[in-house]
């Protein structure tokens, strides 16, 4: 099955990327060497605000992680989802409890299930994309100009 296009522009997924500074990340990993591990600590070092969620383990890159988005006790911006599509609709609605802006769903991952609760939610939705190549590839290494301490 081939991923339909998710239909934003350029535009939009660099506003994402310049406006929206926390980040729960869904399936961070504490494997250096997968996607879940490597592209939270780009985001983290680029001046966002990551907070991990997995719950197999207690912390990630020396942040506390919890056991589901829900657990989580402060607000949220973006939910970036690092986990399969079969498991992305019960993140989606946790991510419209938590009144996210967007869902995330990284490179990949597509769940047209998914995509619906979050926009019948009210959430931006961006899908088969990663948000470290996003941002390389429409920002750069521009430094933010506001940079928040974790």
């Amino acid at each position: 099955m081939s991923i339909p296009y998710d239909g934003l522009s350029d535009d939009e997924i660099k506003k994402i990327l310049e406006e929206y500074k926390i980040i729960a990340v869904v399936g961070m990993s504490k494997d250096p060497l997968k996607p879940g591990h490597y592209v939270p600590k780009f985001l983290i070092k680029h001046g966002y605000k990551v907070i991990p969620v997995n719950p197999t383990v207690d912390e990630v890159l020396g942040l506390k992680s919890y056991p589901s988005l829900i657990d989580v006790p402060e607000d949220v911006e973006v939910v970036d989802v690092f986990r399969r599509p079969e498991y992305t609709p019960e993140v989606a609605e946790e991510a419209v409890k938590k009144k996210a802006k967007v869902l995330w769903l990284q490179e990949g991952i597509y769940n047209p299930q998914a995509v619906q609760i979050a926009k019948l939610g009210g959430l931006t939705v961006v899908w088969n994309r990663c948000m470290m190549k996003e941002h390389n590839r429409l920002i750069g290494s521009k430094p933010y100009t506001t940079l928040r301490k974790l």
